[in-house]
């Protein structure tokens, strides 16, 4: 049997589903090993960031790992902004990477490149084969290192001679390590200040933002009073009406602190205390108040449910406040010119129910997420390792996870430039994708952030450096050119109805929205 197909049906056995590919010569074997395991669906990307952000966003939908099939050091290289992404999201993920046979290493071919410190510097655990009998077994011991708890980062090194040489042997059936114990002292301390007069906060993140999370948080902060709060960028968050209210602190570390002001305890639940995004001038890094008492019952290493369960049990609770529901009452515009006033409620109220949100619209968002509260349910996937250019791709492979959902992209026009051959593969799959472009026209963030960071007075040549307008970047075309329907909008009816028929279209399209 051949050492390639040895490795997949291991993979296959473990739960492999799914493999991203931007292959090259050095992967061909396992690329013809795919053709023969038609219980494997392979996806192509045209840039290896799109492949590690599909990955992302299929492993936070599915629950699992798929796999990446990179070339070399220069494909891992591609793949390492939304790798980055993923490894701070801690959603498992795969990449097996193809290496030059052993025995050509020696010639220092125009590809070789030190491929075990690029692993070594984007992955939770490395492996490298050394022979075809070893690669299966390999393979189920990625696969493991990937399912630990909460997820990891697993990359394989596959030297081209190891995949194409012949073995008899397959790999085990292994399962990840499940999360770490809580520290019971711990639980009595966070049920003791919950209990208090103190003004207290619940701060909840990674998996602990599931329906059944948020309602038992809904239920602890009526029972005590504490505060809800979560990460600036979540993993994937059940939001909209009916469901507890959990609001993510501001991205600005100033409006982070004040968000923050008076709180006297602090109960974190699987994450940890927050910090400033950047350092900037005169400004805090560390947000939590300065006295405040901090207990970090869970870490996202550990079994954070069951902390929220054992809390609510504790406290015996056993209703959520109307006050913290959001009712599902938008008062959505009907016409007129879109703006940063009319487009938050107008896209709020056109969410269907159970959709999936891809967020990366950093300066647009600002004005778009906070209607989405009274939306119908649904989950929110946000940018968390800050490397743009995922929003596309999370988008891909969310709608590959969860066919049966609406799959909503919303993405500023420059990191959307990052990845957009991701709307290639959405086509190519006929994805069920709504991709909404906010077209400003600029690095519109980054043009707060050079004020933010006190930089020197800075005139046009400065600001030319976050200009998109020269030349103007044609959404529209550039959409269609590679098999996405798409239209700019510039009013309230005009987005109503692409956004309406994006949803009741087969395939993906794309909305570029003027602002």
């Amino acid at each position: 049997m051949n050492s390639a197909d040895a490795l997949l049906k291991t993979l296959i056995a473990n739960g492999l589903e799914v493999v991203f590919a931007n292959p090259g010569t050095s992967e061909m074997h396992l690329v013809a090993a795919i053709d023969h395991h038609p219980e494997i669906r392979p996806v192509l990307g045209l840039f290896e960031g799109v492949v590690s952000g599909a990955a992302d966003g299929y492993a936070r939908m599915s629950g699992k790992a798929a796999a990446n099939l990179l070339h070399l050091g220069p494909g891992l290289g591609n793949a390492f902004a939304n790798i980055h992404n993923a490894k701070k999201a801690r959603t498992p993920m795969l990449n097996i990477v193809g290496d030059h046979a052993t025995y050509h290493l020696k010639y220092d071919a125009p590809l070789t490149s030190d491929l075990d410190g690029l692993a070594k510097a984007s992955s939770d655990w490395v492996g490298r084969s050394k022979s075809p009998d070893d690669l299966s077994d390999l393979g189920a011991k990625a696969w493991q290192a990937a399912h630990k708890y909460p997820g990891q980062i697993a990359t394989m090194l596959v030297p081209a001679d190891s995949a194409w040489g012949e073995t008899e042997k397959l790999g085990k059936e292994l399962v990840g390590e499940g999360p770490l114990d809580l520290d019971n002292s711990l639980l009595t301390d966070a049920y003791n200040v919950l209990s208090s007069e103190k003004n207290t906060m619940l701060f909840i993140g990674g998996d602990c933002l599931d329906e059944e999370s948020v309602t038992l948080a809904g239920k602890i902060s009526t029972k005590t009073g504490c505060r809800l709060a979560t990460d600036t960028f979540v993993i994937r968050h059940r939001r909209g009406a009916g469901l507890t209210k959990v609001e993510p602190i501001p991205y600005f570390a100033e409006m982070a602190e004040e968000h923050l002001r008076g709180v006297e305890s602090i109960v974190f639940i699987g994450t940890k205390p927050p910090v400033s995004f950047f350092a900037y001038p005169g400004k805090k890094s560390y947000l939590s108040p300065e006295n405040a008492e901090l207990i970090e019952l869970a870490t996202p290493y550990q079994d954070g449910k069951s902390a929220l369960s054992q809390l609510s049990e504790m406290l015996k609770t056993d209703k959520i406040d109307k006050s913290l529901i959001p009712d599902g009452i938008i008062d959505a515009p009907s016409n007129g010119e879109l703006n940063a006033s009319n487009l938050g409620p107008l896209f709020a109220s056109l969410l269907p129910e159970d959709a999936v949100v891809c967020d990366e619209a950093a300066t647009s968002g600002f004005f778009v997420t906070p209607h989405a509260w009274n939306s119908k349910p649904l989950d929110w996937l946000a940018l968390t390792g800050g490397s743009i250019g995922q929003g596309l791709p999370l988008a891909t492979g969310a709608a590959i996870a969860v066919p049966e959902r609406p799959v909503i992209c919303l993405h500023g026009d420059g990191g959307a430039m990052y990845t957009v051959q991701s709307l290639w593969t959405q086509a190519r799959e006929g994805l069920n994708i709504t991709n909404v472009i906010f077209s400003n026209k600029a690095y519109a963030i980054l043009q707060v952030e050079l004020e933010r960071v006190g930089a020197l007075e800075t005139g046009d040549r400065a600001k030319s450096m976050f200009s998109l307008d020269n030349p103007e970047i044609n959404w529209v075309s550039l959409s269609k050119s590679m098999g996405v329907p798409a239209n700019r909008t510039t009013t309230v009816e005009q987005f109503s109805k692409a956004f309406s028929d994006g949803l009741k279209s087969e395939g993906p399209s794309l909305i570029e929205v003027i602002i």
